[in-house]
């Protein structure tokens, strides 16, 4: 019967998931235990504020259930980076059964450049972006406001901007991966990086918290850069792809 394997993939896939929650949840009350130190590390783009403003900005708590719900969603994002390399881990095994013997070597680089990249864009938002981007929004009208953010919003949108810098830093990774694989070319990466640079900038306008063309610079040019890492990476994988796509099926 035709329908054994698609339900033999399904089955995997659904095992594949069920260990990735398991994993990230296990990794998200790790994170818990930590949830105060967290906390205050996420508060350094609001400290940074706080240094040179005659009006200090705080957070405060609307309902009784803020603190609690604000400590999961940062203990959750917390799992999520510690269980990355695990998670990258499920996805490659559950592709791997149908690549090539020299496609699955690919494995620990690509896991390894995931997990590295993922955080170096988290750490690129935290430490260069927010700095930036707080202070600018919470001074835009300088002495006339006194700034009381909910603790809850404030920590869903550093964490959010934070993870998606996270995703947008793994393009090189995923593009090597694609080359290797002969999915995706240098030349046509080459060929539209007018459209994408267009493209780039217009995504940087939407995830960037202002409007000021500085900070947009701050995610737009990084954004670009990793493009053109892309590129390079692409070229450098497809040396080896005349002699790999005459190698049969594992």
């Amino acid at each position: 019967m035709r329908e054994a394997p698609l339900m033999e993939h399904l089955e995997e896939l659904r095992n594949r998931l069920i260990w990735s929650i398991v994993a990230w949840a296990v990794m998200t009350a790790v994170a818990f235990s930590f949830r105060v130190q967290i906390l205050e590390a996420l508060k350094r783009p609001l400290d940074v504020y706080n240094q040179d403003a005659s009006v200090k900005a705080e957070l405060i708590v609307l309902n009784i259930t803020e603190p609690f719900l604000t400590a999961l969603k940062v203990a959750a994002f917390g799992g999520l980076v510690l269980a990355l390399p695990f998670i990258v881990y499920q996805i490659w095994a559950f592709i791997a059964p149908g690549l090539y013997d020299h496609e699955r070597r690919l494995a620990v680089p690509f896991i390894l450049g995931a997990g590295f990249s993922f955080a170096v864009g988290v750490t690129f938002a935290y430490f260069v972006l927010l700095p930036f981007a707080v202070p600018f929004l919470l001074g835009f009208l300088g002495d006339v406001i006194t700034p009381q953010i909910s603790i809850g919003m404030y920590m869903g949108q550093v964490v959010t901007f934070m993870a998606l810098m996270g995703i947008l830093f793994e393009m090189p990774v995923v593009s090597y991966l694609l080359a290797r694989l002969g999915l995706l070319t240098s030349r046509f990466l080459a060929d539209n990086w007018r459209i994408a640079v267009v493209l780039l900038v217009t995504l940087a306008a939407i995830i960037t918290p202002t409007v000021d063309v500085v900070n947009l610079s701050l995610v737009s040019v990084p954004l670009m850069v990793l493009y053109g890492i892309s590129i390079l990476l692409v070229k450098w994988a497809e040396r080896g792809r005349p002699k790999e796509a005459e190698a049969s099926p594992a």
